[in-house]
């Protein structure tokens, strides 16, 4: 059948079908797009026989069998012999039933068919030209007779009328012969040969092409596809076969009372009538051999599509499908098979003539169904073989196209997916639960039509992904030369969202149906394609780049479209999704953007550690410079630090708020390594301050007259000088130097509040929604840099006040200040020299810490001018009135600070030269006085103990007239008798070191 149609113009080169569409009484002609012609093996086998040989056979059982279920016995008519109008003869009532019914079909309606116009059998019979005298002219004023049933399956089985009538007329004398023999104990190519000779036809070639149809019959259904198997040493077959390859050489005598056929006769009678248990059965078994009889019964169903309109069924198919049915006695049918023939020769069809008629295939499907309820009760093991091999041919067919659905279906024809996919789905579920054993033992762990849609879907995505890839990497090629704005994953991920949109739009709806979770395995499978993609590529990438972070957001956005198409697509779901969710382990496309802007922060703090290494070690801190007066070397960290922060929020990432605290860390670190190494080596407070000389006493005798000899005094200052020398003789220590580094911890400091705010201004301009908790946090950003730059001004300032002091002026004030007589030694020479130094630092140093640097100085003088009166050793000696002269050089040191109201607050001179003016007072104290008050102090801390022995009190870290070793300082360095006897006879000081 399949040939007639490929024979015709619809075969493979054709590519569209037009349909005749009536609306409103217009005709209207679409034309549909046609897919190429597929061949399609039978899953009954190849015939024996040709299909004209197996359509005229498929007739004459047809006819038979009607004659043989009829209420009234086959009368035979020539069709030259009847009249114009209606017959005295009446044929077997269900061939010659009218077809003037207008019921629309029962058949058809069951299937899912549309129906056609009524009138299609009338305009076949006219097409064919075999209506004869039943076709008659309007114009004459005759009524064109209504088409029998039987006429209408002469002309669907393009058998001719001359054919119809010798077939009719053969079974007229059988029936004559044989009355109320029932055609199913009837052997009919036997009967056929039997009643016919060389005569009854129109030529020799023509008989002789009967008569070898007929025995090809016999050998098909007895020896090639017997009813029951055959054994090798059975000698009636091997008769049966040297006849027939007789009669294929030389053809054998016919008619009824030929010899031959009577030979031939008892051997088809012996072989037809065979049982299971031996016995001679009353039917005769030569049709109903599989796969012979499901080879004529496709012929026959085939009737039901319209012989000019290929993709159509008759609108007769109901009246047609009872005729053909009462065939089933001769060919060992039953309903099961016949819906199984039926289903394959409408999915035949549809297959064959182009996929044109969707309702082919909805009918086919639903005919499944009915198999399906079937199926389970099958216990034949042919029945089941046969079912096997028709469902693997469709299920093959199926998926061919659901493992790549979207190669074939798209919006324009979604529709046929539907019964494609219930086609592969049904075939599956019957081939594995109905008929496979295997299935049966554990039917609970598998969900046969779930598994199968799933497999589609993964397939079909897989496709559609490696499609998308060859398209990229095609791409890529092309575009090699050009400038190209996005990396190629960036696009790929651009186009798998779109993929994953246009799946869930227009086929996970579809195949919902069957998949609860259809959208989910899609997107899932998606996501691990995409994934396998972005896995390589992130082991490829060592650092950021502006494509590696372009491929990270878009992966990232890919990943939340996906899951949130599963997510709602699993809204309904009894597990809520969970198992499509653990289906896609996230590409941490974030955590992996997060490392390697970790890394880009690390290369770039490495960087500037190394920069700054490099820099301070040749860095000579010159005051000149620049004008600020502060270390070049600061303003390029700095630099550096604010073209490193503004390159991080130019870096096309979501997670700037997140990341920043790593950079702001690593900017602390690095300055606070700047900020130590500017410190490192300045000393501080107690580098410069010399040791305390041991306690000693003074006498009358031992007030030195007059000034030093020059030998003498060169000798004490060399010695004193060697005391306070620098820790080291880099002159990058100086003064000068050491304001600049004051200044450049100060302009330091002043930059990073100036960095937070510009910090904060960049995170306003992201998306962040924590960007003001992170801003309100900043003030802890750069704490070790604040602290370490509080530190250093304070070690700083300290360190250049006191080597003032102690270092550079040291020759002055240790080694000149009231050395010998206090009147000829005063402190004018030490406040000149003073006043050059606070000049150059006024000049130099920051105005926000200058009040701190001359404070510091002040100080360090204050503790030089009263190591000088209690610690400074034994070339100095002080009467009870000497203490007008040194509270006068006192005075002169503070008003030198105050400097008439330019200089230090007058409040902030009182509050650190308080302890001065104690120790002052001391010094204007008689003696007598000095020791009764040193001998309570003694007795009130060490109390009975003290009673015998005055012990000798510690040396203290601060001087205090309330404390008994400064005023035992103060008894030391009294040049007078009392104090002499109390300390000899007390301690047994010494005069001299």
């Amino acid at each position: 059948m399949s040939k007639i149609f490929r024979d015709k113009t619809l075969g493979g080169s054709s590519k569209r079908h037009n349909i005749n569409i009536n609306i409103n009484n217009i005709d209207f002609q679409v034309s549909m797009p046609m897919q190429p012609v597929e061949h399609l093996p039978s899953p009954f086998g190849a015939p024996n026989l040709s299909e004209s040989e197996l359509r005229e056979t498929a007739y004459e059982i047809l006819v038979g069998a009607c004659r043989s279920s009829g209420t009234r016995p086959l009368t035979y008519i020539p069709q030259s012999e009847k009249p114009e109008r209606a017959p005295t003869v009446t044929p077997s009532a269900s061939l010659q039933r009218s077809l003037t019914s207008s019921a629309a079909s029962r058949v058809k309606k069951a299937l899912g068919l549309k129906t056609t116009s009524s009138f299609s059998s009338k305009r076949r019979v006219a097409a064919v030209g075999g209506g004869g005298s039943e076709s008659v002219s309007q114009g004459q004023g005759r009524v064109k007779k209504a088409v029998t049933t039987g006429e209408l399956m002469r002309v669907q089985m393009r058998v001719s009328e001359q054919t119809d009538s010798r077939i009719r007329r053969a079974l007229l004398r059988v029936a004559a012969g044989q009355l109320g023999r029932r055609m199913e104990s009837m052997v009919l190519p036997l009967e056929l040969l039997q009643q016919f000779r060389s005569p009854d036809f129109p030529n020799q070639l023509e008989y002789e092409a009967w008569q070898r149809r007929n025995l090809k019959v016999l050998e098909a259904g007895l020896l090639v596809h017997p009813h029951l198997p055959l054994e090798k040493t059975n000698t009636t077959a091997q008769q049966l076969r040297q006849i027939i390859r007789g009669a294929l050489e030389k053809p054998i005598e016919t008619g009824k009372h030929s010899e031959s056929i009577q030979v031939l006769r008892g051997v088809v009678m012996s072989l037809a009538c065979r049982s299971f248990d031996g016995s001679t059965s009353e039917t005769c078994h030569w049709a109903d051999g599989f796969p012979l009889n499901l080879q004529l019964y496709q012929v026959l169903l085939e009737a039901c599509f319209d012989i000019n309109e290929e993709t159509t069924i008759i609108e007769e198919v109901d009246e047609v499908l009872e005729l053909i049915k009462k065939t089933w006695a001769i060919l060992g049918l039953n309903q099961m098979l016949h819906d199984l023939c039926f289903s394959w020769v409408l999915f035949h069809h549809y297959v064959v003539t182009g996929q044109v008629e969707i309702d082919l295939l909805f009918a086919s499907n639903n005919l499944l169904i009915e198999i399906e309820k079937d199926a389970k009760a099958i216990t034949d093991p042919v029945h089941s073989e046969v079912l096997s091999s028709t469902l693997s041919l469709i299920l093959g067919w199926a998926e061919k196209r659901l493992l790549a659905y979207r190669d074939t279906f798209h919006s324009g024809n979604i529709e046929s997916m539907q019964s494609v996919v219930s086609l592969g789905v049904l075939s599956a579920k019957i081939l594995v639960e109905d008929i496979s054993h295997e299935y049966r033992k554990k039917r609970k762990e598998i969900n046969v039509t779930r598994e199968r849609v799933e497999t589609y879907i993964r397939s079909s995505l897989s496709t559609a992904f490696a499609q998308k890839m060859e398209k990229m990497n095609s791409g890529k090629r092309i575009s090699k030369n050009q400038n190209s704005s996005l990396p190629a994953l960036s696009i790929l991920a651009q186009d798998v969202s779109e993929l994953a949109l246009n799946e869930k739009e227009i086929f996970s709806p579809i195949l919902k149906s069957w998949h609860p979770l259809a959208a989910g395995v899609a997107v899932a499978t998606l996501h691990s394609c995409y994934g396998n993609e972005l896995k390589q590529y992130i082991t490829g990438i060592s650092e950021l780049t502006p494509d590696a972070v372009q491929v990270l957001r878009a992966a990232d956005k890919l990943e939340k479209d996906l899951v949130q198409i599963a997510v709602e697509d699993a809204v309904d779901s009894d597990d809520g999704g969970k198992s499509i969710i653990q289906e896609m382990p996230p590409y941490e496309a974030e955590a992996v953007m997060a490392n390697l802007v970790k890394s880009w922060i690390k290369t770039r703090v490495d960087r500037l550690k190394e920069w700054t290494d490099r820099n301070l070690q040749q860095e000579v801190w010159n005051p000149q410079a620049n004008k600020e007066r502060f270390a070049p070397s600061a303003v390029q960290v700095l630099k550096i630090i604010d073209e490193t922060l503004e390159a991080f929020f130019l870096l096309p990432i979501p997670m700037h708020p997140v990341l920043l605290p790593e950079l702001m860390t690593g900017f602390d670190r690095c300055l606070q390594h700047y900020i130590l190494k500017t410190k490192s080596g300045c000393g501080g407070r107690g580098t410069y301050i010399p040791s305390m000389p041991a306690l000693t006493r003074c006498s009358t005798g031992s007030k030195f007259h007059g000034v030093f000899k020059k030998k003498e005094k060169s000798q004490i200052t060399q010695k004193r000088k060697s005391q306070v020398e620098t820790p080291n003789g880099d002159n990058s220590f100086g003064i000068p130097q050491l304001c600049v580094r004051v200044n450049t911890l100060q302009q330091i400091r002043t930059e990073l509040g100036v960095l937070e705010k510009r910090m904060i201004a960049h995170l306003e301009n992201t998306e962040c929604t924590l960007t003001e908790s992170i801003a309100n946090g900043t003030g802890k950003k750069f704490e070790l840099s604040k602290a370490a730059c509080g530190e250093g001004i304070q070690q700083l300032c300290e360190a250049m006040a006191y080597k003032i002091i102690f270092h550079d002026l040291s020759h002055i004030l240790w080694d000149g200040l009231y050395v010998g007589e206090v009147s000829s030694s005063r402190i004018d020479p030490f406040l000149q020299e003073l006043e050059q130094y606070l000049e150059i630092v006024s000049s130099t140093v920051h105005d926000r810490v200058r009040t701190r640097v001359i404070t510091d100085i002040m100080k360090a003088s204050f503790d030089g001018f009263l190591l000088i009166l209690l610690a400074g050793g034994p070339s100095r000696a002080f009467t009870q009135h000497d203490s007008e002269i040194i509270e006068e050089d006192f005075k002169f040191l503070t008003e030198l600070f105050w400097s008439n109201g330019d200089g230090l607050p007058a409040d902030l001179i009182n509050k650190f030269s308080t302890t001065v003016k104690s120790i002052l007072a001391l010094l204007r104290t008689d003696t007598e006085s000095l020791i009764e008050q040193f001998r309570r102090m003694i007795l009130e801390i060490y109390s009975s103990s003290a009673k015998s022995k005055l012990p000798l009190p510690p040396t203290s870290a601060q001087w205090d007239p309330t404390e008994p070793n400064t005023i035992l300082r103060v008894l030391c360095y009294r040049n007078d008798e009392m104090a002499a006897k109390f300390l000899k006879k007390t301690y047994n000081l010494p005069k001299k070191l």
